[in-house]
């Protein structure tokens, strides 16, 4: 019988410490990378990028080719949610993501009660065509937008420094509120089985401002939607591995794993190293956790930071990966710099 190819990060979420931690980067297909950029220049807009299966493919294989990671996220974007549910979502250029807000109850009103899953078929088409690309000890990563994170831009319409649209409505309007996070979940419940279906191995769900919330509405806008997700997910697909990241949760993540059930924790730059081997490692794997910019410095100081990270974490069920998404100044040769050394860890 042909042997299986082991995948060493999915060999980390079932439960097996690797002697060298496998390695990716959030954000990995993006604008540090020369070819992203000529790639992007053919799509046209961010959205027709994401909608292409062809170049979409492409962009999420050429991290791949250059450094060999051992795992490839598919190029696309956490808002392709609020699409599919009848919002008008695009991207100006310098500026970032504008939809149409859902700041009143009266707004929220018309909010599509269910989404046209046949707008994640680009998606899809595109997890197929890398799936097919890879090599087979290279793992593929579908993902979404966790509820919270997503709702903050359907609520404002646009990026804000601290959310505080979304905040306000949820403190003011509730049950309102809530009607957006439970959209949010069944769609990404239904995304997310399409996405494994499409040969994805693993799934991420962000959140990435989780971490603006006090602790009751962290349990109940960023844990609770989260469990339910996990919890749709695994109704059909039982053995589905799956990692949070609730960016900014610190001493609240212990809690964040017990109720949610993930099989892994991706951990910002910030956290708190003995708490996160003893409360959180003890229980799922650990991924992270490089700041963005000590890759940016280079030098003695990324060596330094990459150091710190192995020693803090690599005894353990560790990925190694960044503290959040790459930038897009960073230095190719400081990735290459980041890719050697932690390749060369011997714990």
């Amino acid at each position: 019988m042909p042997q299986i190819a082991r995948k060493p990060f999915i060999d980390v979420l079932d439960g097996e410490r690797q002697a060298r931690p496998p390695l990716w980067m959030m954000r990995q297909a993006g604008r540090y990378l020369p070819e992203y950029r000529a790639t992007r220049e053919k799509a046209g807009g961010f959205l027709d990028l994401c909608f292409n299966p062809e170049l979409a493919a492409e962009v999420t294989l050429q991290p791949i080719r250059r450094f060999g990671f051992d795992a490839a996220i598919i190029f696309s974007d956490i808002l392709v949610v609020p699409y599919a549910l009848g919002r008008s979502v695009r991207f100006v250029a310098g500026e970032g993501p504008r939809l149409d807000p859902l700041d009143t109850p009266q707004e929220i009103a018309t909010l599509a009660p269910t989404a046209d899953l046949s707008k994640f078929e680009p998606v899809y088409e595109a997890l197929r065509r890398v799936r097919s690309a890879l090599a087979p000890e290279v793992a593929l990563i579908g993902f979404c937008g966790a509820p919270w994170t997503v709702a903050t831009y359907m609520v404002a319409g646009q990026g804000t420094p601290d959310q505080a649209p979304a905040r306000l409505l949820a403190y003011r309007e509730p049950q309102a509120f809530s009607k957006i996070i439970d959209a949010i979940v069944e769609t990404s419940i239904s995304y997310l089985l399409g996405q494994l279906a499409a040969g994805a191995d693993a799934l991420q769900i962000f959140d990435t401002w989780a971490g603006v919330l006090p602790p009751r509405e962290f349990q109940a806008l960023s844990v609770e939607p989260t469990r339910r997700i996990v919890e749709g997910v695994r109704a059909r697909a039982p053995d589905a591995r799956i990692i949070g990241f609730p960016r900014g949760a610190g001493a609240q993540l212990p809690h964040y794993v017990e109720r949610t059930n993930v099989n892994a924790v991706s951990i910002d730059w910030t956290s708190d190293p003995a708490l996160m081997r003893e409360r959180v490692q003890s229980k799922v794997a650990l991924q992270g956790n490089l700041d963005p910019l000590a890759l940016i410095a280079g030098g003695a100081a990324l060596d330094r930071a990459i150091d710190d990270v192995l020693e803090n974490y690599a005894r353990g069920r560790f990925i190694f990966n960044l503290g959040h998404g790459i930038q897009p100044e960073t230095p190719i040769a400081h990735v290459e710099q980041m890719v050697a050394r932690v390749r060369g860890y011997k714990g």
